[in-house]
């Protein structure tokens, strides 16, 4: 719990999604009062995170921003700053951060950014991804930190020219819990597990088309699938191939769900067949913390978290040839379910923690506030 003398932070977040940013930020607003920082959260669009949240004692901001470049707010917020006493801004998109480096100045408070993905490769459109980069890079200008969650994001920034001095590494954390995986015995149907926000760079295409791969060499493998679609239109193409591919008696499509350890449950491994855009999954570490096997892309910061037969398997994306392989390992015995996911769980709590997370986070905030 923040004491009455902790220091108060702002963190100003889109709030249209709950997931994998939304739940790190979401956890530093539990974790860091631990270490004397209270946050508040500004949100700049209407969505479900401040009804999602488990931190419901952090206020919340309903800041909606008409368009990207809609500043009519820049000034409430600076009031809110002063007449709260918050001693930093800290942002999390390029969205936030335009409006967040405003917000700093105006304020006259120092500003702290956060890298969950690259913006250059974040979605499917090119051009989006190129107004984000160019928006990004104008806004940190003005960034006294700029916290990277892993080790490739790090590296990415220091490519696009931003100066080594000011990246932190942080990785992502989330907390420690018990095992709740099924254990998997070889040769027994195979149920696999995908929690995104669904999206085409997740990927969700090759692993139904590893399904019916594995379907066609005899293996009877289920897929439990949790979470939204991000748009009607996607959803209606993705069940249009589980539909061609003859695999809609094998998926259950559960939508949202808050309770993710739960859903684990009905899992015997995770997968994440993710294309591009991965900073540090927060899924992937939240599915190691249940002991669960994970098979994931080799694809920018999913290496440093899933040691390739150590406490998962890794492929090559856009290859379901390759992610079914990869699956009938396991099916025939040649890799050990247990035994990746034992390796993964110590891996989790040795280094992915939730408080571990906070703790390097508010040594950066402490760096910036004492310089």
């Amino acid at each position: 719990m923040a004491t009455a003398a902790a220091t108060r932070v702002l963190h100003l977040i889109n709030g249209e999604f709950y997931a994998g940013a939304e739940r790190v930020q979401d956890l530093l607003a539990l974790q860091l009062g631990r270490f004397g920082y209270e946050v508040e959260f500004a949100c700049l669009k209407d969505g479900i995170f401040a009804e999602k949240r488990q931190s419901k004692g952090a206020a919340v901001h309903a800041v909606p921003m008409q368009s990207r470049v809609d500043f009519a707010h820049c000034y409430r917020l600076a009031r809110l700053v002063r007449s709260e006493r918050i001693r930093l801004v800290h942002t999390h998109t390029p969205r936030s951060a335009l409006l967040g480096n405003l917000v700093a100045q105006f304020a006259g408070v120092p500003m702290v950014h956060h890298v969950h993905s690259p913006s250059d490769r974040d979605t499917e459109s090119r051009l989006r991804n190129v107004r984000n980069s160019l928006v990004e890079r104008v806004s940190l200008r003005g960034a006294r930190r700029l916290i990277a969650v892993s080790s490739s994001l790090d590296q990415h920034l220091r490519d696009q020219g931003y100066a080594a001095a000011s990246i932190r590494q942080v990785p992502n954390g989330v907390p420690l819990t018990d095992k709740s995986r099924r254990p998997y015995v070889p040769g027994e149907p195979l149920t696999l597990g995908m929690v995104a926000l669904f999206r085409p760079r997740k990927g969700i295409e090759v692993l139904l088309e590893a399904m019916a791969r594995l379907h066609a060499r005899g293996v009877r493998a289920r897929l439990h699938a949790v979470g939204p679609f991000e748009t009607p239109e996607y959803e209606r193409t993705v069940m249009e191939l589980a539909r061609r591919l003859g695999l809609e008696g094998s998926i259950s499509w559960t939508g949202f769900r808050s309770d993710i350890a739960e859903e684990f449950r009905h899992m015997h491994v995770f997968v994440l067949p993710s294309l591009f855009g991965e900073g540090m999954p927060m899924v992937v570490l939240e599915a190691m913390a249940a002991g669960l096997p994970v098979v994931a892309t080799r694809i920018e910061g999913l290496p440093q978290v899933v040691r390739h037969g150590q406490d998962g398997m890794l492929f090559e994306p856009s290859d379901p040839a390759a992610l079914a392989d990869t699956l009938l390992r396991l099916v025939r015995g040649e890799a050990s379910a247990e035994m990746l996911g034992d390796s993964g769980w110590r891996r989790q709590r040795e280094h992915f923690s939730d408080v571990s997370m906070a703790e390097r986070v508010a040594a950066v905030y402490q760096e910036v506030l004492e310089s």
